[in-house]
């Protein structure tokens, strides 16, 4: 079934037919399972350019017969991935969504409650170049996005971490660890990572007696002592660390199923220069990554 609009709240998950696509299907599957969402299937054909047209009419390609060709080639991807979802969540509810159009502008289109895709190594000039379409949606989207990753270790036991960085951006990183921690029953633990002038061999967790981090450690409680009052299934751990927070980020990476960050939008020329942790982490985490959005609140004058 093609869908012109999604069900408010769905699970979206990006296929191409890939091992990385497999993978971050079986996620959102299972996911949604455990929600009792609906998950949709989304799948994009990039068909050829008005342009190209002539270019094709003169080597003998029916351009309009390429177009159905690819069309039907991507529903018969989304049953084969509707096939591999229902032999594991037979009662699952599924809708199939083909979109004419470059696979970036289509994930960052889709009116996702949690968007899944997955992710593909690229050699660091074609990343930059061209960029991979996770990096982008990450980057550029605005519904809450889990980045699967295909290469590493997957229900490791290590539970979800989620980044804590004190900001107004916290709240829905940590509404959506908690989330996915309670439907999957695994265990969260709250990460702040802070920075002072050390040097990089003083990098290292901070022990909860060690004094003079008390101030640090309330951060921590607070920021999640609101979800995990309206999820007390989830066994809840607090964790202090000094040095720079994308790297202790990673540090913090190994073992675990899922690592939670939001992510700030930096202007192009910023985010070039300077880089962003949540990008970074999507790149190099040893677990598979969701990153939230930070949506800037506009104050009534500003309306």
């Amino acid at each position: 079934m093609i869908m012109s609009e999604h069900v408010t709240g769905s699970i979206v998950v990006g296929v191409d037919g890939s091992a990385s696509s497999d993978a971050a299907l079986d996620w959102a599957a299972s996911q949604a399972a455990a929600e009792g969402l609906p998950l949709i299937l989304l799948t994009a054909v990039s068909t050829p350019a008005p342009r190209s047209a002539a270019w094709l009419t003169a080597h003998g390609i029916d351009e309009r017969r390429l177009r159905v060709q690819l069309k039907e080639e991507a529903r018969a991807l989304l049953r084969r991935c509707d096939r591999r979802v229902h032999e594991t969540h037979p009662d699952l509810v599924v809708e199939h969504d083909v979109r004419c159009e470059d696979a970036r502008d289509a994930l960052l289109d889709a009116d996702a409650g949690l968007l899944v895709v997955g992710t593909r190594g690229l050699g660091s000039v074609s990343r930059l170049l061209l960029g991979s379409v996770a990096s982008t949606v990450v980057k550029h989207g605005t519904s809450p996005t889990v980045v699967v990753r295909s290469d590493g270790p997957s229900g490791t036991g290590g539970g979800v971490v989620v980044g804590i960085a004190g900001d107004a951006g916290d709240t829905a990183a940590v509404d959506l660890a908690f989330r996915i921690a309670s439907a999957r029953g695994l265990t969260l633990t709250a990460f702040h990572s802070f920075w002072d002038v050390v040097g990089a061999d003083e990098e290292r967790d901070i022990a909860r007696d060690e004094p003079g981090y008390d101030d640090q450690w309330e951060l921590v409680a607070g920021a999640v002592a609101s979800a995990a009052a309206r999820h007390p299934d989830v066994p809840v751990r607090h964790r202090l660390s000094r040095g720079f927070a994308d790297e202790r980020l990673l540090r913090a990476s190994r073992g675990a199923d899922l690592l939670v960050v939001g992510h700030r939008r930096k202007p192009f020329l910023s985010e070039l220069v300077y880089g962003s942790v949540a990008p970074h982490l999507v790149e190099h985490a040893h677990c598979s990554v969701a990153v939230v959005p930070y949506r800037e609140q506009v104050s009534p004058a500003e309306d």
